[in-house]
């Protein structure tokens, strides 16, 4: 079997954005800017409760939209693509887990950078796969990546806590990036509203278990923690991972994970405009550091697709 050039993990993915995917793309980074500063402000909420209910939230959401027609594609769905679609949702239950539970543990500007280097755990992913990156491609996620670090000032703390949650906002990124690629996958066979059920169904109950296991209260919150567990429902999950979750049918897991890395000065913006607080300058070079990384793999991927050769399988 011939080696691909073209850093797709499916052949049907495009390697190139399109115009009539910017405006969705705009709406899950903005759904995904505001997933941070939402969970922050929900104090009286354990981090693996707020995730459980945003997903399970998310899950009973999918479930009227998808009640005319889900039922009967879950019949239909091979057992194959039934797996897939839980073990995506087990993967996105532990990247919930390991990053809201870092944010408690270190800086937000050190776990936000780190759970950002999802992107290229899904361009090593697709490496093992047997997709070789070209150089550019790897070029521009460094620019992006630096971009990241401006933007959030990343500083490590010497201190086992805050180590403690450096790892496990690595560890987020890692299962985000699995999350994603395993969707890109069996999204070309089943619909976002059945395929985003099933893994949101999944990641709630793998959730709830683990926060029962640590003992963790799942009520008794203040009213406005409440309305905060719906808003980053409605703002990350169904706006932000939902519309990715549609995306990833048409565009590859590496492209989409690129944009998100739009979420760290975006979340900075949004804080500008709705909390008075005006990011510093290093927010905009930052975010022309992503843009331009963004370009370039774009770009890339975009001609080697047009060169590459088809796979001799």
């Amino acid at each position: 079997m011939s080696e691909r050039r073209v850093g797709n993990v499916a052949g049907a993915h495009a390697d190139r954005i399109r115009p009539v995917h910017v405006p969705l793309l705009a709406i899950g980074v903005l759904g995904a800017s505001m997933s941070g500063p939402l969970m922050a402000a929900a104090t009286a909420v354990p981090a693996l409760v707020i995730a459980f209910y945003r997903c399970g939230l998310g899950a009973v959401v999918m479930a009227f939209a998808g009640a005319t027609k889900a039922p009967a594609e879950l019949r239909r769905l091979s057992q194959r693509n039934r797996v897939r679609c839980c073990f995506a949702g087990l993967m996105l239950a532990g990247h919930f887990a390991t990053w809201t539970t870092a944010l408690k543990l270190t800086s937000v500007a050190s776990a936000t950078a780190l759970v950002c280097l999802q992107v290229a755990w899904v361009v090593v992913l697709a490496r093992l796969a047997g997709t070789r990156a070209v150089a550019p491609v790897w070029m521009g996620l460094a620019i992006a990546f630096a971009g990241v670090l401006v933007v959030s000032g990343v500083d490590f703390t010497v201190s086992a806590r805050a180590l403690g949650g450096d790892g496990l906002a690595l560890l987020g990124g890692a299962f985000g990036a699995v999350y994603i690629t395993v969707g890109g996958r069996v999204r070309l066979a089943v619909s976002t509203t059945t395929y985003t059920l099933l893994c949101y169904a999944t990641s709630a109950l793998v959730l709830v278990i683990a926060a029962l296991a640590a003992r963790e209260p799942l009520s008794g919150f203040p009213a406005k923690d409440w309305g905060l567990i719906v808003a980053v429902t409605f703002a990350s999950q169904l706006l932000g991972h939902s519309v990715f979750n549609y995306l990833v049918a048409t565009i590859s897991p590496t492209l989409v994970s690129l944009t998100l890395l739009l979420e760290v000065p975006g979340a900075a913006l949004l804080a500008a405009v709705f909390l008075g607080q005006a990011p510093p300058v290093a927010v905009y070079a930052g975010l022309a550091l992503i843009c331009a990384g963004l370009a370039i793999v774009i770009r890339a991927r975009a001609a080697a697709s047009v060169s590459a050769e088809p796979p001799l399988d």
